[in-house]
This record gives structure tokens, C-alpha cells and sequence, in this order.
């Protein structure tokens, strides 16, 4: 992309290249979204009143995993708020003491698995408890290993688990990772095996799911009509690995994740099964055995307590952005890879946890006090041009526009520690932006995106100072019952809504 008239050089935002290793290509075993399990069991054992109850029947089984997590400390907005990243990953490792029959039930064998991490969730609480957002990394994302190069996301654990590692250099690892291309800080994490997907969805019964469109697919197994269907596991289990004749592949797998994970939720945050002993108990003892997690038994229920308002109307969905899906050779061999849209991610980040307290708590600076520099990330020629000039207008001092150096869908306002009044003098003028605390910028920065946001021609009205049921958690909005936290990014969904369908 090129803004023929913009006169400044573009501004790098890609870390240096490191050479692709042919090991990270690998792939065994079936393509399984087991880390599902991981929030339905959080879910179970968090709920309600049964917080200790439901933990004494899962502590003698569950795996507790030690220094699982690369940092000792809490995130910041988790010590200062409460609200918490918990990674769930899913893989269709073995546990132990799997059956024959029960592999078999899975379409798999005694093969040992795979510890390729095929689903990777970050479940956001927000810091009252009462809203959640999963963001779903892709598997094939492209990106940087620290200490190992190029690769897809999904073999970082099991490069943290070599040479010796074992599942807690699994987790260290692809928890750095993640936090890297995020930027969240993640405080705990679960990871799920293929059979506990498998068994949790058996106990809890059949769970209704709805498609626009009739699907078959020869290597997932799944062949659903269009409208409503009712799954039994098998079934549920082929629904969630169909990649195969989707429109977007792996993305919109995604999606069937995300989707059917709020069904299982709503299930069992239903009185049906939060009032139902018998039935939590089998939940509960057929997946303690398939859970590793860093978390004590004082982690598990102090987050039960934080998420007893929780409600399935304030779980949303998100897929961290990409840009496309390119195919890439390494060493001669096509692989298929996702790409992020890494221009966009720290505004999509900002978006569901909310800006931090500084912003929150300033007033936007005079317009003429502030410097500012418009970025063309849109693929429009010619809009860094146009957006200088319109600040320009309004009054604001403008440096020479730039040209990014990739294109991005989200129109923001990056801006370093300090300049918070500056920053939120532009977003006003910026219906739609959203506002970055950046380390990569010194100055206020106003990057344009394919969203088409610009500044708007005329001021608008004086904003008000920051709200004061925002002062008792300053790092991140409060929500209630009936909103998220923070303002939900567009690309946020509420798949547990009733008479929603997916394609």
C-alpha cells in the first residue's frame, strides 16, 4: 500500500525476520478444540453455591502444573482491579489411563497425540466478575517463538516442552508467546485433553447448535442440515473440527468454537445443572483426570467468588485479527498460515479490557496544545493527507503524514506514557478510534484504518470528565449485568443469545 503524496518515511512496525525451522511443521492426530472443556469446567466449578463443594470433587484429580507461568507478579489490571487473562489451551494429548474403548470413541488410537496446541483461548474476566470476552488466537498464526524463529502458534508448547522442559516450559513458553503478539498479561491457565472435550459434552447431553447452511465434510465427519440441530458428542466432536468447506477454514473454525462453547454455557449455567448434585458430579469426575492448570485450590475459589454474577448474555467472542491467509514456503514445502494484522491488535486489545487510568482520568488538552501525526494504514491514498489537513482545521499542530508500512482495519490513536489529555483531544475529533498507550511512538499518532474513521469536520461538544462509578477500578471501566466492561469491539460477538446461527 502507498499514499503517492504523504512525505514522511513509513514507520516500522514488524520486529526483525528470524528464518523458519522445518521441525515446526509438524501435525499429528486429529484437529480437536478440547480446550472448550477448559471453560465449561471453569464454569461448573465456579458457579453458584456449590464453589468449594464442586473444587473438593475435582482437587484429587485435576493436574496441578508448577511455575507454569514465565512472570511471578500479577498483571497490572489484575492487581489493581481484579480482572484476570486465564490462557486455556486444548490439545489431543492422551491423559493418562485412557481406555481403548474411549480412544476409540474419539475416532483416535494409542498413539500418544499430539501436544501441537490446537485451540488457544484467552478468557478476559472483566474486574466485577460479571462479563467475559474469549479471544481465540488461531493455531496457524504465524509468528515469532522467542528463542525459536518463525513458526505457527500451535507447536510453541511443544517447543517449551522439549529438551526436558515438560509441560510447564510448554506453558512458559507459549504463554510468552501470547503475550507478546497480545500484549495481555496472563495470570493463569488451563490446559484440556481431546478425551475431556469428548467426556464433558457426554454428561452434560445433547446440545443444540442452528447453521445457515446445510454442511458435510468428509474428514471432520460432520453432516448437518441447515436450521436447528440437536448433537450427542460424536456429533458435537465433528462440529468443532470442521475446518474442510468452510469459507474461511481455520478462521471460521474459529467460530465454531466460540459458538458452541456459549451454547455449553448456557447449559450449564442453567438450574438444570447448577441444581443438580448428581449431575455436577458426573461432570466433574469424568474430565478431573483431563486437566493440567497452574491454579491452587485459594486461585480457583477466589475466581469462583469473583464470577458468581456471571451470565452467559455477558459472554462474548472475539478472534485476535488477521489480515489473511497466506501460503508461505519453507524449504520448499507450502504451508498454510494465518496472518495478524498486528497494526490493529493493541487497539482491538484496548477495546475489551478497556484504557488504562491515566486516559480514563484526563481531560482533553486544548486542541492547539496538542502535536499530532496522521498514519495511512487504510489502503486509501491520500487519507493521512486529508485527516492532517482536517486537524489542521480544528487546530491542532500536525507533523508530516506518513505512510504505514501494512495496512490495518482499525482506526486508532497511539500515544506514549504522559501524553493521555493529548491523545483524548484527538480520539474526540475521531468518532470511532480507539485509544493506544504505545512504546513504539513519541508523539501522538493517528493511525488510519480500513474502517474508514477520520476526523470529523467541526468539534464537538465539550466531553465530560471521566465517569465516577470508574474510580473505584481506574485501570479498566467497571460493567454490570447489562454491558461489558469496556465498549465491545465490533468484531465481538454474544453467540449464547437465543435464535442465533453460524454459518
Amino acid at each position: 500500500m502507498t499514499d503517492e503524496h504523504d512525505t514522511a518515511p513509513r514507520r516500522a512496525r514488524r520486529g526483525s525476520y528470524s528464518a523458519p525451522r522445518h521441525g515446526r511443521l509438524r501435525r499429528g492426530g486429529h484437529v480437536i478444540l478440547p480446550a472448550i472443556a477448559g471453560v465449561v469446567v471453569m464454569i461448573i466449578v465456579l458457579s453458584g453455591g456449590y464453589v468449594a463443594w464442586s473444587y473438593t470433587q475435582l482437587t484429587g484429580s485435576i493436574t496441578q502444573i508448577a511455575n507454569a507461568i514465565p512472570h511471578s507478579q500479577k498483571s497490572a489490571a489484575a492487581a489493581a482491579t481484579g480482572a484476570q487473562n486465564i490462557l486455556l489451551i486444548g490439545d489431543d494429548h492422551r491423559p493418562a489411563g485412557a481406555t481403548q474403548a474411549e480412544l476409540q470413541q474419539l475416532g483416535t488410537q494409542q498413539d500418544g497425540g499430539s501436544t501441537n496446541t490446537d485451540t488457544m483461548i484467552v478468557l478476559h474476566i472483566a474486574p466485577d466478575g460479571q462479563s467475559a470476552t474469549m479471544i481465540s488466537f488461531p493455531r496457524d498464526s504465524w509468528v515469532t517463538i522467542p528463542g525459536f524463529g518463525k513458526g505457527k502458534l500451535n507447536s510453541a508448547f511443544a517447543d517449551g516442552e522439549s529438551n526436558g522442559g515438560g509441560a510447564a516450559g510448554g506453558a512458559r513458553l507459549l504463554i510468552q508467546t501470547i503475550e507478546n503478539i497480545s500484549g495481555l498479561s496472563i495470570d493463569h491457565y488451563m490446559r484440556v485433553s481431546l478425551l475431556g472435550f469428548y467426556q464433558i459434552v457426554g454428561t452434560l447431553g445433547p446440545v443444540q447448535v442452528c447453521l445457515n447452511h446445510a454442511v458435510y465434510d468428509h474428514y471432520s465427519g460432520v453432516n448437518l442440515p441447515a436450521g436447528v440441530s440437536t448433537l450427542n458428542a460424536s456429533q458435537a466432536l465433528a462440529f468443532v473440527r470442521q475446518r474442510h468447506g468452510l469459507p474461511n477454514g481455520d478462521l471460521d473454525r474459529e467460530v465454531r468454537q466460540q459458538y458452541f462453547l456459549s451454547q455449553e454455557a448456557k447449559k450449564i449455567l442453567s438450574a438444570g445443572t447448577l441444581l443438580n448434585p448428581i449431575k455436577l458430579t458426573k461432570v466433574l469426575d469424568s474430565i478431573g483426570s483431563s486437566i493440567e492448570t497452574d491454579m491452587s485450590s485459594s486461585d480457583l475459589i477466589g475466581l469462583g467468588t469473583s464470577l458468581r454474577h456471571l451470565s452467559v448474555s455477558n459472554i462474548r467472542s472475539a478472534t485476535i485479527p488477521t489480515s489473511g491467509t497466506p501460503t508461505i514456503y519453507v524449504g520448499g514445502v507450502a504451508v498454510s498460515t494465518v496472518a495478524l494484522d498486528t497494526a490493529a491488535i493493541p487497539a482491538f486489545i484496548e477495546s475489551i479490557v478497556g484504557p488504562p487510568a491515566a486516559y480514563t482520568n484526563a481531560t482533553a488538552a486544548a486542541p492547539s496544545s496538542v502535536q499530532v501525526v496522521a498514519e495511512n494504514g487504510s489502503g486509501v491514498p491520500g487519507a493521512a493527507l486529508k485527516a492532517t489537513s482536517a486537524l489542521q482545521a480544528l487546530g491542532f499542530k500536525t507533523g508530516a503524514a506518513i505512510d504505514a508500512s501494512e495496512n490495518t482495519s482499525t482506526t486508532s490513536v497511539e500515544y506514549p506514557a504522559g501524553m493521555e489529555a493529548q491523545a483524548k483531544a484527538v480520539v474526540n475529533v475521531v468518532p470511532g478510534a480507539i485509544p493506544v498507550l504505545s512504546t513504539t511512538v513519541t508523539q501522538v499518532t493517528l493511525l488510519l484504518g480500513s474502517d474508514g474513521h477520520s476526523v470529523q469536520s467541526s468539534a464537538p461538544a465539550a466531553p465530560s470528565t471521566a465517569p465516577s462509578s470508574q474510580a473505584a477500578a481506574p485501570a479498566a471501566p467497571t460493567s454490570s449485568a447489562a454491558a461489558p466492561a469496556a465498549t465491545p469491539s465490533a468484531s465481538t460477538k454474544a453467540y449464547g443469545q437465543s435464535g442465533t446461527c453460524i454459518n
